[in-house]
């Protein structure tokens, strides 16, 4: 059984990849810049969005199953057209294309952000309403919606949404807090109290192994998040103990700093800093899959890693 991995460089990628071959899959890899990886393998080129319809067939030759990680994220210069190119339309034309030439499934590892913006406070599940409120949520979703029409009235396909995603060579908002944590600054414990869902890379990796193995039909869209939500707060303060330092963290009220974020016309930063983001894995929980419960200790060691790597 072969298993097509597109993403293969990235944070979940080289975990996919590596939890497949160590559960006895073979894998064959496209990648958009196969240069990056080693000669080990059979590694090929990830077609283009504009590519020929032959050239994405030819990637589901002896294939069985695809595990879709390829996306644009975190690129300030990017604008909307070029995360439709790569997160829907590349999507949709992978996803054409493996439901033509392969039997298997297609699992595409979407986001939160395809349904909820980053100021949304609430639980997200399966039913939430998709309202994504970024370019790359945006695209995320119509992936979403492309990759499903490609498997109308197949229950082999599904969107694996993932809240924000932890480990080593992590970028975005996750590197931020840890860069944040990397100094002495007391920082207000108070205007941190927002509740965030979380997921290793590690585990996001099992989840997708827990999809291509799990038997009967797919859902459209499974949710995987950590057991239990944590605090900003509680995030900087795991990353400061595994660089060392004391949390610094004082009970200053969040009052203060919200009228000042909204006297500078930050509002919108605000509410994405203090937003209560809770991802409710309970479908995913009950066909077997089991949600991480050490965050706080993976994430002590993520930055004491940093330390001996730096």
């Amino acid at each position: 059984m072969k298993i097509l991995v597109t993403g293969a460089t990235g944070l979940i990628g080289r975990q996919v990849t590596g939890r497949l071959r160590q559960a006895g899959f073979d894998i064959r890899i496209a990648s958009r810049r196969p240069e990056r990886l080693p000669a080990v393998g059979e590694v090929l080129a990830l077609p283009g969005a504009d590519a020929s319809d032959e050239a994405f067939l030819a990637l589901m030759r002896e294939v069985t199953h695809v595990v879709h990680c390829a996306a644009l994220n975190n690129d300030r210069e990017a604008g909307e057209a070029d995360y439709q190119a790569v997160n829907a339309t590349l999507t949709g034309r992978l996803a054409k294309a493996a439901a033509a030439g392969a039997g298997g499934r297609f699992i595409y590892l979407s986001s939160i952000r395809a349904v909820a913006g980053p100021g949304f406070s609430g639980t997200i599940d399966e039913a939430t309403p998709p309202a994504p409120q970024c370019a790359y949520g945006r695209s995320k979703r119509e992936g979403e919606i492309r990759m499903l029409v490609a498997y109308a009235g197949r229950p082999d396909a599904t969107a694996l949404r993932l809240p924000p995603v932890y480990g080593e060579g992590m970028r975005g908002n996750m590197a931020s807090l840890m860069r944040l944590a990397d100094n002495a600054l007391p920082l207000p414990a108070g205007a941190l109290a927002g509740m965030r869902s979380l997921v290793s890379s590690e585990t996001a990796a099992d989840a997708v192994l827990h999809l291509l193995i799990r038997p009967g039909p797919l859902h459209p869209a499974y949710v995987a998040g950590n057991a239990a939500p944590l605090s900003l707060s509680e995030i900087i303060a795991a990353f400061r103990r595994g660089f060392g330092r004391p949390p610094r963290l004082f009970p200053m009220p969040a009052t203060p700093l919200r009228l000042a974020a909204t006297l500078l016309g930050r509002q919108a930063s605000w509410q994405a800093l203090t937003a209560t983001q809770i991802c409710d894995s309970s479908l995913l929980a009950s066909e077997g899959w089991t949600p991480e419960t050490d965050t706080l200790d993976q994430l002590r060691e993520l930055a004491r890693h940093a330390v001996r790597a730096g």
